[in-house]
Protein backbone atom coordinates (compact mmCIF):
# COMPACT_ATOMS: atom_id res chain seq x y z
CA UNK A 1 0.00 0.00 0.00
CA UNK A 2 1.04 3.36 -0.94
CA UNK A 3 2.47 5.87 2.42
CA UNK A 4 1.63 9.44 2.23
CA UNK A 5 4.93 11.22 2.96
CA UNK A 6 3.26 14.15 5.35
CA UNK A 7 2.15 11.30 7.85
CA UNK A 8 5.52 11.16 9.53
CA UNK A 9 6.04 14.68 9.45
CA UNK A 10 2.05 15.48 10.80
CA UNK A 11 3.08 12.89 13.69
CA UNK A 12 6.55 14.40 14.37
CA UNK A 13 4.47 17.97 14.59
CA UNK A 14 2.09 16.50 16.68
CA UNK A 15 4.45 14.95 19.21
CA UNK A 16 6.74 18.59 19.31
CA UNK A 17 3.30 20.48 19.81
CA UNK A 18 2.32 18.25 22.95
CA UNK A 19 5.58 18.16 23.89
CA UNK A 20 5.82 22.06 24.36
CA UNK A 21 2.15 22.41 25.27
CA UNK A 22 3.14 19.76 28.34
CA UNK A 23 6.34 22.19 29.69
CA UNK A 24 4.59 25.24 29.36
CA UNK A 25 1.54 23.75 31.72
CA UNK A 26 4.56 22.31 33.97
CA UNK A 27 6.30 25.18 34.15
CA UNK A 28 3.10 27.04 34.75
CA UNK A 29 2.26 25.02 37.89
CA UNK A 30 5.69 25.37 39.22
CA UNK A 31 5.79 29.49 38.87
CA UNK A 32 1.89 29.21 40.16
CA UNK A 33 3.23 26.82 43.07
CA UNK A 34 6.30 29.25 43.84
CA UNK A 35 4.55 32.73 44.03
CA UNK A 36 2.07 30.76 46.31
CA UNK A 37 4.77 29.80 48.47
CA UNK A 38 6.36 32.85 48.19
CA UNK A 39 3.78 35.02 49.28
CA UNK A 40 2.20 33.07 51.70
CA UNK A 41 5.84 33.50 53.46
CA UNK A 42 6.00 36.76 53.34
CA UNK A 43 2.19 36.96 54.27
CA UNK A 44 3.39 34.96 57.48
CA UNK A 45 5.81 37.10 58.29
CA UNK A 46 3.66 40.60 57.55
CA UNK A 47 0.97 38.99 59.94
CA UNK A 48 3.25 38.02 62.68
CA UNK A 49 4.53 41.94 61.96
CA UNK A 50 1.52 43.14 62.08
CA UNK A 51 0.58 41.34 65.58
CA UNK A 52 3.88 42.59 66.92
CA UNK A 53 2.67 46.26 65.84
CA UNK A 54 -0.86 46.05 67.15
CA UNK A 55 0.14 44.52 70.19
CA UNK A 56 2.84 47.21 70.75
CA UNK A 57 0.25 50.07 69.86
CA UNK A 58 -2.54 48.79 72.28
CA UNK A 59 -0.61 48.49 75.14
CA UNK A 60 1.62 51.53 74.66
CA UNK A 61 -0.02 54.28 76.80
CA UNK A 62 0.69 57.10 74.04
CA UNK A 63 0.09 54.68 71.21
CA UNK A 64 -3.54 53.44 72.26
CA UNK A 65 -3.95 51.87 69.25
CA UNK A 66 -3.32 54.18 66.87
CA UNK A 67 -2.27 51.81 64.20
CA UNK A 68 -6.09 51.07 64.08
CA UNK A 69 -7.33 54.45 63.80
CA UNK A 70 -4.29 55.17 60.89
CA UNK A 71 -5.92 52.39 59.04
CA UNK A 72 -8.29 54.52 56.63
CA UNK A 73 -6.16 57.37 56.16
CA UNK A 74 -4.84 58.06 53.04
CA UNK A 75 -1.45 56.69 51.57
CA UNK A 76 1.52 57.69 49.31
CA UNK A 77 0.24 54.65 47.06
CA UNK A 78 -3.02 56.01 46.18
CA UNK A 79 -1.53 59.54 44.94
CA UNK A 80 -2.84 61.20 48.20
CA UNK A 81 -1.27 63.08 51.10
CA UNK A 82 0.92 60.99 53.62
CA UNK A 83 0.39 62.35 56.60
CA UNK A 84 3.86 60.94 58.90
CA UNK A 85 2.25 62.95 62.12
CA UNK A 86 1.61 60.27 64.67
CA UNK A 87 -1.48 60.73 66.36
CA UNK A 88 -1.89 60.72 70.17
CA UNK A 89 -4.42 62.53 73.02
CA UNK A 90 -2.38 64.90 74.41
CA UNK A 91 1.24 66.49 73.45
CA UNK A 92 1.88 67.59 76.74
CA UNK A 93 3.38 65.53 79.21
CA UNK A 94 0.45 66.32 82.04
CA UNK A 95 -1.99 64.42 79.56
CA UNK A 96 -0.35 61.75 78.58
CA UNK A 97 -1.10 59.25 81.36
CA UNK A 98 -5.32 59.26 81.30
CA UNK A 99 -5.69 56.16 83.14
CA UNK A 100 -8.20 56.49 86.13
CA UNK A 101 -6.55 57.34 89.85
CA UNK A 102 -6.90 58.37 92.88
CA UNK A 103 -3.90 60.47 94.88
CA UNK A 104 -2.03 59.90 97.95
CA UNK A 105 -3.01 62.20 100.45
CA UNK A 106 -0.35 63.98 101.99
CA UNK A 107 -1.13 63.00 105.14
CA UNK A 108 -0.99 61.17 107.68
CA UNK A 109 2.92 60.31 106.38
CA UNK A 110 2.59 56.46 106.61
CA UNK A 111 1.17 56.27 103.39
CA UNK A 112 3.96 56.76 101.35
CA UNK A 113 5.43 53.85 103.04
CA UNK A 114 5.66 49.80 103.63
CA UNK A 115 2.36 48.65 102.75
CA UNK A 116 1.37 51.47 100.20
CA UNK A 117 4.41 51.70 98.32
CA UNK A 118 3.52 49.88 94.95
CA UNK A 119 1.04 52.67 94.70
CA UNK A 120 4.02 55.35 94.26
CA UNK A 121 5.07 53.62 90.76
CA UNK A 122 2.01 54.74 89.67
CA UNK A 123 1.12 58.07 91.40
CA UNK A 124 -1.86 56.93 93.73
CA UNK A 125 -4.40 54.12 93.10
CA UNK A 126 -4.70 53.43 89.70
CA UNK A 127 -7.53 50.99 88.22
CA UNK A 128 -5.18 48.52 85.83
CA UNK A 129 -8.55 48.17 83.44
CA UNK A 130 -11.00 50.89 82.26
CA UNK A 131 -13.59 50.72 85.00
CA UNK A 132 -16.99 51.66 84.74
CA UNK A 133 -17.64 55.32 86.26
CA UNK A 134 -21.29 56.68 87.08
CA UNK A 135 -21.26 60.52 87.59
CA UNK A 136 -24.72 62.97 87.85
CA UNK A 137 -25.24 65.96 88.37
CA UNK A 138 -28.05 68.12 90.39
CA UNK A 139 -30.12 71.43 89.99
CA UNK A 140 -33.01 71.67 92.96
CA UNK A 141 -35.64 72.90 92.37
CA UNK A 142 -38.41 73.74 95.18
CA UNK A 143 -42.30 73.62 93.36
CA UNK A 144 -44.43 76.10 94.27
CA UNK A 145 -48.22 75.10 93.44
CA UNK A 146 -50.57 77.96 94.39
CA UNK A 147 -54.21 77.32 94.02
CA UNK A 148 -56.75 77.02 91.57
CA UNK A 149 -53.44 77.66 89.20
CA UNK A 150 -52.12 75.38 86.18
CA UNK A 151 -49.01 75.41 86.22
CA UNK A 152 -46.33 75.30 88.93
CA UNK A 153 -43.30 77.56 89.62
CA UNK A 154 -39.80 76.27 90.27
CA UNK A 155 -37.80 78.03 92.75
CA UNK A 156 -34.33 77.07 92.33
CA UNK A 157 -32.67 76.52 95.33
CA UNK A 158 -29.36 74.82 94.58
CA UNK A 159 -26.94 72.55 92.23
CA UNK A 160 -24.24 70.27 93.25
CA UNK A 161 -22.15 67.47 91.61
CA UNK A 162 -23.41 64.15 92.63
CA UNK A 163 -22.02 61.00 94.17
CA UNK A 164 -18.85 59.04 91.72
CA UNK A 165 -19.35 55.75 91.47
CA UNK A 166 -16.22 53.62 90.38
CA UNK A 167 -16.17 50.05 89.58
CA UNK A 168 -13.29 48.25 88.14
CA UNK A 169 -12.00 44.65 87.14
CA UNK A 170 -9.14 43.92 89.10
CA UNK A 171 -7.18 40.94 87.51
CA UNK A 172 -3.82 39.75 89.21
CA UNK A 173 -1.16 37.65 87.40
CA UNK A 174 2.20 37.59 89.57
CA UNK A 175 3.38 38.06 92.90
CA UNK A 176 3.60 41.80 92.14
CA UNK A 177 0.59 42.57 91.19
CA UNK A 178 -0.89 41.05 94.24
CA UNK A 179 1.08 43.57 96.16
CA UNK A 180 -0.84 45.91 94.26
CA UNK A 181 -3.92 44.44 95.02
CA UNK A 182 -2.67 44.67 98.67
CA UNK A 183 -2.00 48.37 98.65
CA UNK A 184 -4.86 49.37 97.16
CA UNK A 185 -7.11 48.05 100.17
CA UNK A 186 -4.86 49.32 102.49
CA UNK A 187 -5.04 52.96 100.89
CA UNK A 188 -8.88 52.58 100.59
CA UNK A 189 -9.33 51.46 104.15
CA UNK A 190 -7.18 53.98 104.99
CA UNK A 191 -8.91 57.44 103.77
CA UNK A 192 -12.31 56.45 104.90
CA UNK A 193 -10.96 56.78 108.20
CA UNK A 194 -10.95 59.71 110.83
CA UNK A 195 -7.72 60.53 112.47
CA UNK A 196 -8.53 58.92 116.03
CA UNK A 197 -6.86 58.14 119.27
CA UNK A 198 -4.36 59.27 121.90
CA UNK A 199 -1.13 59.07 119.73
CA UNK A 200 -2.61 60.49 116.48
CA UNK A 201 -1.37 63.75 116.04
CA UNK A 202 -4.30 65.15 114.53
CA UNK A 203 -6.54 63.59 116.39
CA UNK A 204 -10.53 64.93 115.39
CA UNK A 205 -9.92 65.37 111.97
CA UNK A 206 -11.84 63.46 109.30
CA UNK A 207 -10.81 61.25 106.69
CA UNK A 208 -8.39 63.27 104.43
CA UNK A 209 -9.60 64.73 100.55
CA UNK A 210 -7.81 62.86 97.48
CA UNK A 211 -7.41 64.12 94.24
CA UNK A 212 -9.37 61.82 91.23
CA UNK A 213 -8.00 61.85 88.04
CA UNK A 214 -8.72 60.50 84.51
CA UNK A 215 -9.77 60.44 80.80
CA UNK A 216 -8.00 63.95 80.51
CA UNK A 217 -8.21 67.70 81.18
CA UNK A 218 -12.24 67.81 80.54
CA UNK A 219 -13.31 64.70 82.58
CA UNK A 220 -11.88 64.57 85.84
CA UNK A 221 -9.17 66.98 86.35
CA UNK A 222 -7.76 66.94 89.73
CA UNK A 223 -11.06 66.72 91.20
CA UNK A 224 -11.35 67.18 95.37
CA UNK A 225 -13.45 64.08 96.37
CA UNK A 226 -13.49 62.04 99.41
CA UNK A 227 -13.86 58.11 99.78
CA UNK A 228 -17.68 57.46 101.37
CA UNK A 229 -17.77 53.94 100.35
CA UNK A 230 -15.81 51.21 98.77
CA UNK A 231 -16.65 47.20 97.87
CA UNK A 232 -14.61 44.73 96.92
CA UNK A 233 -16.03 41.14 96.22
CA UNK A 234 -13.22 37.82 96.89
CA UNK A 235 -14.48 35.28 94.46
CA UNK A 236 -14.77 31.57 95.28
CA UNK A 237 -13.96 30.46 91.89
CA UNK A 238 -11.01 31.97 91.32
CA UNK A 239 -7.33 30.96 91.80
CA UNK A 240 -5.57 32.88 94.68
CA UNK A 241 -2.14 34.37 94.77
CA UNK A 242 0.65 34.42 97.25
CA UNK A 243 2.00 37.72 97.62
CA UNK A 244 4.53 38.50 100.26
CA UNK A 245 4.61 42.41 101.30
CA UNK A 246 6.66 43.40 104.45
CA UNK A 247 4.51 45.64 106.70
CA UNK A 248 5.59 47.66 109.81
CA UNK A 249 5.37 45.20 112.35
CA UNK A 250 5.58 41.79 110.63
CA UNK A 251 8.57 40.97 108.17
CA UNK A 252 7.77 39.04 105.38
CA UNK A 253 3.45 39.07 106.16
CA UNK A 254 1.75 36.51 103.83
CA UNK A 255 -1.51 37.23 102.32
CA UNK A 256 -3.55 35.37 99.27
CA UNK A 257 -4.81 37.49 96.89
CA UNK A 258 -7.90 36.52 94.05
CA UNK A 259 -6.67 36.08 90.47
CA UNK A 260 -9.55 38.53 89.84
CA UNK A 261 -11.60 40.41 91.69
CA UNK A 262 -13.82 43.65 91.56
CA UNK A 263 -13.54 47.07 93.41
CA UNK A 264 -16.41 49.42 93.59
CA UNK A 265 -15.76 52.95 95.31
CA UNK A 266 -17.98 55.80 96.02
CA UNK A 267 -16.69 59.21 95.84
CA UNK A 268 -17.87 62.82 97.08
CA UNK A 269 -16.33 65.86 95.39
CA UNK A 270 -15.89 68.38 97.90
CA UNK A 271 -15.08 71.84 97.52
CA UNK A 272 -13.91 74.47 100.19
CA UNK A 273 -15.86 76.95 100.85
CA UNK A 274 -13.41 79.72 99.94
CA UNK A 275 -12.98 77.99 96.47
CA UNK A 276 -16.61 77.76 96.14
CA UNK A 277 -17.33 81.57 96.99
CA UNK A 278 -14.66 82.45 93.89
CA UNK A 279 -16.45 80.33 91.68
CA UNK A 280 -17.53 82.10 87.81
CA UNK A 281 -19.89 80.57 86.05
CA UNK A 282 -18.54 82.18 82.93
CA UNK A 283 -14.82 81.22 83.64
CA UNK A 284 -15.97 77.66 84.19
CA UNK A 285 -18.05 77.69 80.44
CA UNK A 286 -14.68 78.69 78.83
CA UNK A 287 -12.58 76.16 80.74
CA UNK A 288 -10.51 78.72 82.28
CA UNK A 289 -10.27 76.25 85.59
CA UNK A 290 -8.79 73.51 83.72
CA UNK A 291 -5.00 74.47 84.64
CA UNK A 292 -5.90 76.04 87.76
CA UNK A 293 -5.97 72.85 89.61
CA UNK A 294 -9.29 73.76 91.49
CA UNK A 295 -10.82 70.89 90.00
CA UNK A 296 -14.46 71.91 89.26
CA UNK A 297 -16.81 69.57 87.65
Amino acid sequence: MATNPYDSVGKAVQTQANKALSQLQNGAQASVQQFVGDKLNTGMGFIDSAIKNVTSEVFNALGFAKLARSINLPSSETGKVDSKVASGFESTTRGSDWRVKLSIPASPQNMNANLLAPLQKTGGLCFPITPTIIISHSANYNTLQPVHTNYPFQIYENSQADDIVITGEFPVENAEDAKYWIAAIQYLRSVTKMFYGESSADAGSPPPVVRLNGYGDYIFNNVPVVIANFTVDLPADVDYIAANLDGKDVEGATSWVPTNSQISVTLKPTFSRRRTSEFNLQKFVDGEYISSGEGFI
